[in-house]
């Protein structure tokens, strides 16, 4: 058959692609982001039991409601936010998921998206498959921050959504409060959408703030927050997150959801809303354990050919290595990956049009002799 793809350009993931690579060649793999030691004993625990005692049929579509309740309990906690976990709160199989359920949802034919370069590799498909048209705006070479008159000029009477993600992946850099102010000014006067990428809502370092969509009264009315369990509690094989929106928008995001994987999974579900519910400070513990292992990584590589700037969120630190080569950075993270044994991320598929800069993605969430094993690999480059 003759098959007309909807999306030609799109291939395998540069996630997949190089943990295969690093596997191949048995690399470090610094590149694709989960963590390499284990999750909270009593969490595993907890999916053990709940899976031995029997819950292993379906969940409701919108998710357990303990876990629901859960979750509205840690957004008062650390937001001070109290969203209805009836009417507002969803839990979906992951949060690229919710994403894509919420670009599906929203979404119209011929509408415009606005996405932040480098932005994460999964939100241009959701808008095609939609209907829509991707309008790429570049951050700030450098910091990496919103140049707020070049978006305002990006926009247009076919706006119809503006998609970020702070703390942002791939580079680290952290909304503020101001930033946060402009664009919901923009929102407003504009009457667009709001699609709100939190994942890495905990990681936060140098005494930082998060700033979500929620705890902005014009932002929470027109948006959607996404967030995941498997970020939060070092579970990503869990593949379990969460949308919340207002009531309009939860009902739409939740028709898509429900033809799409209809439910996530039980036990995950029961297991962490128990988790949450007996430790409930448990996220607070994250900044200062991940920045821990950042200024280790960053300080085993001060004797390095490489420039970099300490992440301020994420479990991601950006190396530049434009002291030592000008090759483009895909040809050589995957030169690295087998001559030198270690596996990273160029930054160049995370853009519509990627600038002139020299910049590989590391990820820090490893084991501590890990990651001082992968600074003196990188110190004799």
């Amino acid at each position: 058959m003759d098959i007309a793809s909807k999306l030609p350009e799109v291939g395998t993931t540069i996630f997949t692609r190089m943990s295969a690579l690093a596997r191949e060649h048995r690399a470090l793999n610094l590149s694709q982001g989960f963590p390499d030691f284990p999750a909270p004993l009593a969490l595993r625990e907890a999916l053990a039991r709940h899976s031995l005692e029997g819950h292993n049929q379906y969940a409701p579509m919108t998710g357990e409601p303990a876990l629901r309740t859960q979750v509205a309990a840690q957004l008062q906690r650390f937001r001070d936010v109290s969203p209805d976990p009836v009417a507002e709160i969803t839990i979906v199989p992951g949060a690229t998921a919710g994403i894509f359920c919420a670009i599906m949802a929203l979404v119209r034919e011929g509408d415009e998206v606005v996405l932040l370069d480098p932005c994460y590799d999964s939100y241009e498909p959701a808008v095609r498959l939609a209907g829509g048209r991707a309008v790429h705006v570049p951050l700030v070479d450098g910091s990496f921050a919103i140049d707020w008159d070049l978006l305002g000029n990006a926009l247009s009477s076919r706006t119809r959504m503006i998609v970020i993600n702070s703390p942002h992946n791939p580079t680290g850099a952290v909304l503020s409060h101001a930033d946060m102010e402009e664009l919901q000014d923009i929102a407003e006067l504009e009457n667009l959408l709001v699609l709100s990428d939190e994942v890495y809502e905990h990681l936060l370092y140098d005494g930082r703030q998060h700033h979500s969509v929620l705890q902005y009264p014009a932002l929470r009315q027109r948006s959607v927050a996404v967030f995941s369990f498997g970020k939060t509690y070092g579970v990503t094989g869990w593949k379990t997150g969460y949308c919340v929106a207002p009531p309009a928008l939860t009902a739409e995001l939740r028709k898509v959801h429900q033809y799409n994987c209809f439910v996530g999974v039980t036990p995950v579900q029961l297991a962490l809303a128990d988790f949450m519910a007996a430790e409930p400070d448990y996220p607070a513990t994250l900044a200062a354990f991940y920045q821990r292992k950042r200024d280790l990584f960053n300080h085993a590589l001060e004797g390095s050919r490489f420039t970099l700037r300490p992440s301020a969120g994420t479990y991601f630190q950006l190396l530049d290595y434009g002291a030592i080569s000008d090759a483009p950075d895909h040809q050589l993270c995957e030169q690295w990956t087998v001559e030198h044994g270690i596996a990273s991320i160029p930054i160049s598929p995370f853009y519509q049009a990627p600038p002139q800069q020299h910049c590989l993605r590391f990820c820090f969430a490893k084991q501590d002799e890990q990651l001082l094993r992968a600074a003196e690999v990188l110190c004799k480059i």
